[in-house]
């Protein structure tokens, strides 16, 4: 009787500590900012709703194997991303260029408009 007992409250304390960890994981709260794609890292990934650790993972294993994303519709090559799941998460993706150092060096020597002299 005690054993049964002991059992009874620890599964129930055990099922109250479950929902509360599945309540905090619900209630995540989005980004501000849409998230790039091409240059974001697996915290900022999770950041959005629909994307955990495992995702997150598959994401940037996939830049890394294919390059930059084109497109946010891209990730519905992933195993686990459906078109219903994509919709969720699209508007807080973006997909832009990751800068590189090329990049910057060419618009360290472009001086800006203002400070062109006159003809």
């Amino acid at each position: 009787m005690i054993r049964h007992r002991r059992f009874c409250v620890f599964t129930f304390c055990f099922a109250l500590l479950f929902l509360l960890i599945a309540s905090a994981e619900a209630k995540k709260k989005p980004p501000v900012h849409p998230i790039n794609l091409n240059t974001a890292n697996s915290d900022q990934l999770q950041e959005v709703p629909g994307i955990g650790p495992a995702t997150a993972d598959k994401i940037l294993k996939m830049r890394k194997s294919y390059g930059a994303f084109k497109s946010v519709d891209d990730l519905r090559a992933i195993k686990g991303i459906g078109p219903k799941r994509l919709e969720k998460m699209r508007k807080y993706l973006t997909v832009a260029k990751p800068s590189t150092k090329a990049d910057a060096k060419t618009s360290a020597k472009t001086p800006p408009a203002a400070s062109k002299p006159p003809p």
